[in-house]
């Protein structure tokens, strides 16, 4: 466990000063240096936030946080340095080292200091925070910085996800101070920084964010655009769109207004279509006078022209009826845990692409930015979820727990509001949503996210009963987790197909909206065989996935608009009797080995993908290894 301050253990790195420029870019990026550090995993104090720039919050109405937070890239004004590689890590051992649980330095936020300087605070974890270093970076060529983070991954009944801390008093049992912390969720809490720390430049008067909506009238695609700048009021912006092959389809000037391209390509989802996820760059170049000479800043940002819409039983894609045939998944795999990965993330496209799924959840937190680009770039749909899982005690539906869920939700839509990818918002896991105050913390909550962004439905996922629910009133989407034969009637499957159409039935009857099976799967321990079917062999997997399938596509001519297995792949969980070394519901290892449920669900997601595709012939199978990657 990391923790905070001097009594906890500290991530530290040395960095070297910022690289030299060119001559123009030197000048132009005397608005200095500023260190972006991405989501630390599953903690309750980790990178992840703008804390620095974090405004009062309006409660459950307009965007509270002050500032964008745009993707870091390279551009003619701008430049930037990955500071990848190992970090010292210091554990402190020293008598007092309990003094942050005495003192209960959880309840601060994650602290970050650049050559012995606090810059920056923030709580939460998963969503990107960054600090303007510009006054503490030492220059030269043989200067160093040294970047010190204090990270906590202790959970608290009003952190996300929540958690409790157990101390254990009968010291003829324990040794005496001895604590663990407890959680309401199925997948291990990782400590340390999992994503990259970046740092990176922008002129003094430059492009702090963009929020882009689309839409289409007739052929006509409509991008509406509107550009914040911070550092001066006295700027001049140009605006240009770019189809793939580099020509200029739109351009327009000002801070906001619409880009309307005839004959648009739209993004379609992969398999949807036989040009999927066509992406147009919106270049935005900005210019001022200053007293020191002329200042310019260049963004470029990629853009897909697509629409959502949800009916009383459809979700649709550009007008058409799209239907959800993909996974849940993880941040996950052996050795690396849950840090960022390149080659595994490849690999879990080209898995992805040959099983035939459109579609994932960001299950149950937001995944790097770098899926999010992956998932525009070929295709996938994303249904974005926030850390907003285990909320299963009464105390983390106060006050105090719904202001930082609004703030989470606000800093979630302004990192991934311009990805075409994501369709909808998922604003929870499984949350006791019967408890009385649930009805009013999610009524709150789903309008906050409606109010920061109109254009997507908003849902959580719910496995409490039709009647008690009081969060489902208010989503578009009824998302519905059931685990019919595993959790309850071990071994006869031969009920699955009433009960989960009976499930469908009742929710439909109900409240009229269309409804995802966004979890269903069984425990499934590779080599396991066993005939007849037994618990935790492939063939029990498989022929519970079947029993689902079968009701499945009934209801699919009626209301049931997609449907996600759980899990992509197995993964790491606390120890329990419960879990042989992690959670084994995946179709593939987790390793990526496939089991013998992950060729089942490639032919019926290939057919699904045939039944339901416009334009052209049947597709194929296909791997990302196709396509270059390029950003």
């Amino acid at each position: 466990m990391a923790r905070e301050a001097s009594a906890g253990a500290r991530d530290r790195s040395p960095a070297p000063g910022p690289p030299s420029a060119p001559p123009g870019a030197r000048r132009l990026a005397a608005g200095g240096w500023r260190l972006a550090a991405s989501g630390a995993g599953i903690m309750a104090r980790g990178p992840a936030g703008a804390a620095a720039v974090l405004g009062p919050l309006l409660w459950g109405c307009a965007l509270a946080l002050q500032g964008g937070m745009l993707y870091p890239r390279e551009s003619p004004s701008r430049e930037r340095k990955e500071l990848d590689g190992l970090w010292s890590f210091r554990a402190d051992f020293s008598d007092n080292r309990r003094q942050g649980f005495e003192q209960q330095w959880y309840r601060t936020p994650l602290r970050e200091w650049v050559n012995g300087v606090h810059v920056a605070e923030h709580e939460g974890g998963h969503l990107p925070f960054e600090a303007d270093v510009s006054k503490l970076v030492q220059s030269g060529p043989l200067s160093s910085c040294r970047i010190t983070i204090a990270i906590n991954n202790t959970l608290t009944p009003h952190t996300l996800p929540p958690g409790t801390i157990l101390y254990q008093k009968d010291t003829s049992k324990y040794p005496k101070g001895y604590f663990v912390q407890n959680t309401h969720f199925d997948f291990f809490n990782y400590a340390g920084l999992h994503r990259p720390v970046l740092l990176y430049t922008t002129p003094t008067i430059y492009i702090d964010d963009i929020t882009i909506t689309t839409g289409m009238d007739q052929n006509t695609g409509l991008v509406n655009y509107k550009v914040f700048v911070q550092g001066s009021e006295h700027f001049q912006l140009e605006v240009r769109l770019l189809d793939e092959e580099g020509k200029v389809v739109a351009q327009g000037t000002g801070d906001q207004g619409q880009l309307q391209v005839p004959s648009a390509y739209l993004w379609w989802p992969y398999l949807m279509h036989e040009h999927p996820a066509y992406l147009y760059s919106l270049e935005v170049r900005l210019t001022a006078q200053t007293e020191a000479g002329p200042v310019s800043d260049f963004y470029a940002l990629p853009v897909g022209i697509r629409t959502v819409a949800v009916t009383e039983n459809q979700f649709l894609i550009n007008g058409k009826p799209f239907y959800f045939h993909g996974v849940n998944k993880h941040e996950d795999a052996d050795i690396r845990g849950k840090g960022f990965d390149w080659p595994l993330l490849v690999k879990d496209f080209n898995l992805l692409r040959w099983l035939g799924a459109n579609s994932f959840r960001t299950s149950h937190y937001p995944y790097a930015e770098e899926v999010m680009q992956l998932c525009d770039r070929y295709g996938i749909v994303v249904i974005d979820e926030s850390p907003g899982v285990g909320i299963v005690l009464t105390q983390s539906y106060s006050n105090v727990s719904l202001q930082h869920h609004l703030e989470v939700m606000e800093e979630l839509v302004r990192r991934d509001k311009n990805h075409p990818a994501v369709v909808m918002w998922s604003v929870a896991n499984e949350p006791a949503s019967y408890l009385k105050p649930a009805g009013y913390y999610f009524k709150t909550l789903i309008a906050h996210t409606k109010d920061l962004d109109p254009s997507r439905p908003v849902t959580f996922v719910t496995n409490s009963n039709y009647e008690a629910d009081l969060g489902a009133p208010y989503v578009d989407v009824i998302c519905v987790n059931s685990y019919y034969s595993w959790y309850h009637d071990y071994g006869h499957m031969e009920v699955i197909q009433l009960q989960l159409a009976t499930q469908f039935e009742k929710w439909y009857r109900t409240y009229q909206k269309p409804i995802i099976q966004s979890e269903y799967g069984a425990e499934t321990i590779a080599g396991f065989h066993q005939d007849p079917p037994l618990m935790f062999s492939e063939e029990y997997q498989k022929g519970l996935l079947e029993q689902y399938h079968l009701v499945l596509d009934q209801k699919r001519k009626e209301y049931v608009v997609g449907e996600l297995i759980w899990n992509f792949a197995d993964f790491m969980t606390d120890q329990s009797p419960q879990r042989a070394m992690g959670n084994k519901k995946g179709i593939f290892t987790r390793q990526r080995q496939p089991k013998g449920a992950a060729f089942l669900l490639r032919e019926r997601y290939w057919k699904l993908a045939n039944e339901t595709r416009y334009h052209g012939s049947a597709v194929k199978s296909q791997c990302v290894g196709n396509s270059p990657f390029t950003f």
